[in-house]
């Protein structure tokens, strides 16, 4: 098997729960220090990472989330949610994780492009201006695949 080496990562995030937020914020980020072109296509839900109103309280999802290991109905209880986005975003900062807002502009200075989907903004009815500045466009689902037309690139689903 010969060498190849990954040119560019495309990450779709369709969700901005935190845990979905930082898993491709991270993997992103860790691409760019790789020297590996990086780019996030931000769909349906996952926008809500890039709106200036909503990118600063992000949540965890307790509902339904296998990985918190609680029952379903007591992840639906008042407070249970807030209470595991705090203790979360505590131990993020323990480790000197950048809050989401911080996190995206450290993206996009590391040359990561960030791309709102047209048809979820459409359906949400939110204009540019709703989004961050650091936001490169918002293109169709075909305009990102033929960013992935090349070589060694590869999607990532989030």
């Amino acid at each position: 098997m010969g060498k190849t080496k990954v040119r560019k990562m495309l990450f779709i995030l369709s969700k901005a729960t935190i845990e979905n937020v930082y898993a491709a914020f991270i993997m992103a980020n860790g691409a760019r220090m790789e020297g590996i072109e990086s780019e996030i296509f931000f769909t349906f839900f996952g926008l809500e990472a890039i709106q200036k109103k909503k990118l600063e309280h992000l949540r965890v999802a307790t509902v339904g989330n296998p990985a918190m290991h609680i029952p379903t109905m007591l992840g639906g209880l008042p407070g249970i949610e807030a209470l595991a986005t705090k203790m979360m975003k505590k131990e993020m900062e323990k480790l000197d994780m950048p809050p989401v807002g911080e996190f995206l502009e450290i993206l996009s200075d590391s040359g990561c492009r960030l791309w709102a989907c047209k048809l979820a903004v459409d359906m949400f009815h939110l204009k540019k201006d709703d989004l961050i500045d650091e936001v490169e466009d918002i293109i169709t689902i075909g305009d990102f695949y033929a960013r992935a037309d090349q070589e060694n690139t590869h999607l990532l689903f989030i």
